[in-house]
């Protein structure tokens, strides 16, 4: 069953949640750099799925998801980062990192679907 809209993807959808999740994890964080650095890279990761979704090409489409895996890697930096400057407890970090990478392979799995053989390089 072909995929109608980006709104069926399950990676935008869990991506759309781990914004969410995000935003309410740091919304107290004085420190205005950091917590826009995480939202923007959080809201990255679906907006490059719809935005990559309705392109003219498979090539595009893989294109944007591979940079919505690359906001995904973001968000964990920042998310070790946020332990580390004592932002987040270690405990809700792991929580995180883990929504985290079920979505980056979720995208990965949907780079693969869309061109079997595709390489990054």
């Amino acid at each position: 069953m072909k995929i109608q809209k980006f709104e069926d993807i399950i990676a935008w959808q869990k991506a759309q949640e781990l914004a969410v999740l995000i935003y309410s994890t740091f919304k107290d964080v004085r420190d205005f750099g950091f917590k826009d650095q995480i939202f923007r890279a959080s809201v990255s990761i679906s907006n490059n799925i719809a935005e990559g979704f309705d392109r003219s090409s498979d090539a595009d489409f893989t294109r944007f998801l591979y940079i919505a895996q690359g906001s995904c890697s973001e968000v964990k930096s920042m998310l070790y980062l946020s332990v580390k400057l004592n932002y987040l407890e270690s405990e809700n970090a792991n929580g995180l990192l883990t929504n985290v990478s079920e979505i980056s392979k979720i995208i990965t799995g949907l780079i693969k679907s869309i061109k079997p053989n595709h390489s990054k390089f």
